[in-house]
């Protein structure tokens, strides 16, 4: 068992060094699926984060706790709830994007906003005080006060935007309810991983 591992190792190694077209191909669709939906999550969730770290406001403690619960939802669960919004028989299976790059693309989105808000929110906050108070003693709008905060947490940022794009590269639950793993359209490096080593291709796989 150990010596077809160490096999399959040195196989997939041979596979990666020769420039394989199939492992190019899943890899360039995994990067880019999943770099779409980590730039979408930023779209929307870079904003509610810095407004969440920036802002005091009555329940705050609640929605912070609402987006961390959101962390560990199980990915099951929103790939089997997005698989009958767009089922046939579903309410949006009129726009026919199951099993299609976009479906994956909105589903790993989705999954991966709670990072980067969540992240991006302690993020601002912990920048100190005193910078948000000198901006404002400044003349510096709100706007700018936000700004302001937001490049002295850039490093922080950073890490949100990593740890969701790793999040989404990693996820195989959404991207195969989603996607269906169907080879030349939607298969991942995920789905590929799970169907040749369930074939007992542990090169491949």
């Amino acid at each position: 068992m150990a010596l077809e591992i160490i096999e399959g190792i040195v196989e997939a190694f041979k596979l990666i060094s020769s420039g394989d077209r199939t492992v190019m191909e899943i890899s360039t669709r995994s990067i880019a699926v999943s770099g779409t939906a980590t730039l979408l999550s930023t779209l929307w969730g870079l904003p509610a984060g810095t407004l969440l770290g920036l802002r005091e406001f009555r329940g705050k403690f609640f929605v912070k706790s609402f987006f961390n619960a959101l962390l560990g939802v199980p990915t099951v669960a929103l790939g089997l709830t997005l698989y009958l919004l767009f089922s046939k028989s579903g309410p949006l299976g009129f726009l026919r994007l199951l099993y299609t790059p976009f479906a994956m693309i909105l589903g790993q989105s989705l999954l991966i906003t709670p990072i980067m808000v969540s992240f991006t929110a302690s993020a601002i906050e912990s920048v100190e005080p005193e910078i948000k108070d000198l901006a404002r003693t400044l003349g510096a709008s709100e706007a700018q006060v936000s700004l302001t905060v937001l490049k002295e947490a850039i490093s922080g940022v950073c890490l949100a935007v990593m740890a969701s794009f790793n999040r989404a590269i990693a996820e195989l639950g959404v991207a195969l309810m989603l996607g269906g793993n169907i080879r030349g359209a939607t298969r991942v490096l995920t789905t590929a991983i799970a169907l040749e080593t369930g074939r007992g291709e542990v090169a491949l796989g």
